[in-house]
Formats: structure tokens, sequence, C-alpha cells
């Protein structure tokens, strides 16, 4: 950026003066990299010192670009007509924060909890981008959430949108779209204003079948198909910033739940104050989550039995099933583990650890359980006279990969199949040899 102004080329000598001793490397492979692009390019002139320069197709586009000169339109094209129907800031925060919630609630269908947002319907193309990505499994018609997506659940909600985003653009083509046009309307998202209302007119159709799905996941805003303007969400506007789009699912959403309800949620301090924690955990297992959020009940309830709900806390206990059952959806310990001690509540992590030791290690050895034994079905060769006559059929059996396990001090091996092994002993007859 310092060099798109600059009317000569830029000497070596003074590049090296924003480069660190310590990172010539690191600069090497920057300027390799940025020539074959095309965006560097090197000037020698006889007499004068080695310099650099950006490639004047790239520096004229990129100055305009960032004037907003031209017909690219790179950063959308506000309306010049007020919207007879405006929407405010505060209005666009609730409609992102009820339909990401209602993302993350299908995600988590599969706890039992009722999910169910009033108004609020999925697409087709929204919960089949979740399969695809595998955030979700759809068995017997019903949903699962998957280690990757429960990895995603835990995830700030920056991080969130972009992974869906990169979903998007990964599977353009399997949804007939142009990649090229994905890609670029992804990349004005980051520079559009939130609360301004931007016309449709100049995106191109890939653009305009977008707006609809990304209307679904609440980071863009429109009346109706048919509207003639879109607003985009905070969920798209701090794509680009350090900003937290809705802070994170408990803060967010508890958030928006605790202004909804801020006599009975203030009192009681629902949301974990203001966000940073609402579970606390006792060494009897027994849990606490002072949340009245349904989404963040239906996450606890993925490795948690739930008995009691009041309308700002529920209180449950983390058992042997409860964990298993988290296991068997391709939940892990760790995961599990990270879920707690991210969202503990400030009490909690007065406490040096913030966890008790007992629970994280027995959820460990819960997970251990189920990997501590796996049944192979096959055969067992033994009695075995010699030394020599084992080596030879366990030796067969290792080269046609039918051996499961061999202990050649006891004599006896194990297979998944036996007629080959059976067959080879047929041709070499041997004495005491007994299949089991």
């Amino acid at each position: 950026m310092a060099m798109l102004y600059i009317t000569h080329p830029l000497l070596v000598t003074d590049l090296e003066l924003w480069v660190r001793p310590d990172s010539k490397r690191e600069r090497d492979h920057a300027l390799s990299l940025l020539e074959r692009l095309h965006v560097f390019s090197t000037v020698t002139n006889p007499g004068q010192p080695r310099a650099y320069t950006l490639t004047n197709p790239f520096a004229a586009s990129l100055r305009l670009a960032l004037t907003g000169g031209g017909n690219h339109k790179s950063f959308g094209v506000p309306c010049d007509t007020p919207d007879p129907d405006p929407i405010t800031i505060p209005e666009l925060d609730e409609f992102a924060r009820r339909q990401w919630e209602g993302v993350l609630g299908y995600m988590v269908g599969s706890t039992g909890i009722n999910m169910y947002v009033e108004g609020i319907i999925l697409s087709g193309g929204v919960k089949k981008l979740l399969q695809l990505g595998g955030l979700v499994e759809v068995k017997s018609k019903r949903v699962e959430i998957t280690q990757d997506g429960f990895a995603f659940i835990l995830q700030e909600v920056n991080a969130q949108v972009w992974t869906i985003l990169i979903l998007y653009l990964e599977n353009a083509e399997t949804l007939n779209m142009d990649p090229v046009d994905v890609l670029s309307f992804l990349f004005m998202l980051g520079s559009l204003e939130l609360g301004q209302d931007y016309n449709k007119a100049t995106l191109t159709p890939t653009q305009i079948q977008m707006l609809d799905d990304l209307g679904d996941f609440g980071i863009i805003y429109q009346t109706g198909p048919s509207s003639s303007r879109f607003y985009p969400t905070r969920l798209a506007t701090t794509l680009t910033s350090d900003a937290g789009a809705l802070r994170s699912v408990s803060a967010g959403f508890d958030n928006a739940l605790l202004r909804s309800h801020p006599t009975s949620s203030s009192s009681s301090n629902t949301s974990g104050d203001n966000g940073k924690g609402f579970i606390v955990i006792e060494t009897n297992y027994r849990i606490y989550a002072y949340t009245s959020s349904p989404l963040q009940i239906a996450v606890l309830h993925l490795f948690t039995r739930l008995s009691t709900r009041y309308p700002n806390m529920v209180a449950g206990k983390i058992t042997r099933d409860s964990i298993r059952r988290a296991v068997s959806l391709g939940i892990t310990a760790d995961q599990i583990i990270t879920y707690l001690l991210t969202h503990a509540h400030p009490q909690m992590r007065k406490l040096n650890p913030t966890l008790p030791p007992t629970v994280v290690d027995q959820i460990r050895l819960w997970q251990i359980e189920g990997e501590r034994m796996k049944a192979t079905t096959g055969f067992l060769f033994k009695d075995f006279v010699s030394a020599a006559e084992f080596e030879g059929p366990c030796r067969y059996a290792e080269e046609i990969g039918v051996l499961v396990w061999k202990s050649e001090g006891r004599r006896m091996f194990f297979v998944t199949r036996h007629e080959q092994i059976a067959a080879f002993l047929r041709n070499r007859p041997r004495k005491g040899v007994i299949a089991g």
C-alpha cells in the first residue's frame, strides 16, 4: 500500500528499511510470490541500484477500487432513493441473531430439545450446504451433529460465518453458480456499511441467488426476493474486522434475551456476567447453567442429562451415559472440556484449576471406555508343533493381508479369513495343527 502512490520505483535499499533483520527469509518468500503473481516487477538500469515497482495493471486497478471510480461496483451501489419502509440497525441485529440461532438450532436438533424459532424456516439449500460441509448428518430423516459440527458450534461467530462462506465458495459449482461471481460478492460483503441499503440492479444472476441463500443465514436482509434493495447485517460488515458479529454464541444470544426480559434475567445474571460465562460445575458432576437460551440448553443437552429447568437456569448432571452418547455423535472429550472451560461462570474462573480435576479426568475416562476393546471376527490358529511349522502359514497370512495378531512365543496367530490359510496347510500337511 505504501508503494501504491509512489511515482518512481522503490530502491531495494529503501525496502530493506521496512524489513526486520530476522525476517529476511520471509521477505524473500513474499517478493518471490508477488513477482510470480505479476504484482511486483524488478527494475534494473545500468549504473543504478536495483528497484521494485508495482505492475501498472494491478496498481491502476487497485487505485480505482480504493477511490471508487469506474463502473466495477466493487463496494456495492448505495440506493439513491429512500426506502419507503426502512429498517433500523437494532432490527437488523435482531434479524441476524434469529436467523443464525435458527441455523445453529437446526444443527443441534438431535438433542430432542425443541429448537423451533417462530418464523424461521431454513431452505433446502442451507440444509444441503451444512451436509456438504460435514457439519451435520441426516440418518433416517433425523439430523445429527458431527464432530466438525460441534467444533463449529464452539467457534466465535465471525469464524463461523467465514466457515459457511468458504463452504459456499467450495460448493459453488455443485450449486450451479459461477465461482468468480461468488468470490467477488464475498469480497464485497466485508466493505459494506451497516444500516445502508444497496441496489440489486448491478448484481449478476449468481449474486442475486446468493442474496436469498445468505438471507437464510442472517448475513443479508431483504424484504422479499422481488425487492430492489438489500441490507447487510452485522454478520457481513464485521467479516474483515476484529469486532465480533454477535460476540459469541452465549454472549450474543443471551444478551439479546437479556434485552427482551431485562427484569427476570438481570436479577439472576443469566448471561454469566454479560456473556463471560454461565456454567457452574460441582465435583459431584452436577452442572448449573445460568441461561435461558434454547440454543445453549440444546448444546448442553448433547453431553449432559438435564433434569430441571427454571426461567433463567437449567440444572443437570454429567453422566457416563450422557458422555458416551456425545462420543457416539463424534464429539470428543477434549471438545466437551473446552466448551465447559470456555463458558465457565466468573465464580468458577476464580478457582485454580477452573474445572474440578475429578470431572475432567472422568470425562476422558468415559470416552476411553469405548476404545479399550475392539471386536474382530476371525479364526485362531494354534498348537503348531515347531517354530518352523508356525512361521510358514503365519508369514503367508501376513503376505495376503489377513493377519490380525500373532504370538511367536505361543505359536498362535489370528486371521480374518481362513480359506486360503487352510488350503496352504493342506498343501503342506503337518501334525498337531488345530484351527479354532
